[in-house]
């Protein structure tokens, strides 16, 4: 994951099949000085994505880091309504 200006930027799916790698990658990222993941450069997502969304978060809460998240697929926006998560999602 390319980091850049204290912004994380993750490509490609984020499916149940790309969370395992994302996950450890996104916390190496707070590690790079990342504190906003733009999302422009996913693709196909899933329920999995949300769970990510959310693990990103604990972490960084966890070690006192703001995050935020920006570009959202609207793909992701949907999941996260049809949820009802969508006001916890840090934009």
């Amino acid at each position: 994951m390319r980091v850049e200006d204290g912004i994380a930027y993750p490509e490609g799916g984020m499916t149940l099949a790309e969370t395992p790698e994302l996950l450890p990658a996104g916390v190496a990222a707070f590690s790079m000085g990342a504190r906003v993941f733009d999302l422009a450069g996913v693709g196909q997502v899933d329920s999995s994505a949300l769970s990510l969304l959310f693990a990103w978060q604990r972490r960084a809460c966890a070690i006192n880091i703001p995050l935020s998240f920006r570009n959202l697929p609207e793909s992701l926006h949907s999941l996260a309504k049809l949820y009802g998560v969508g006001e916890i999602i840090t934009l």
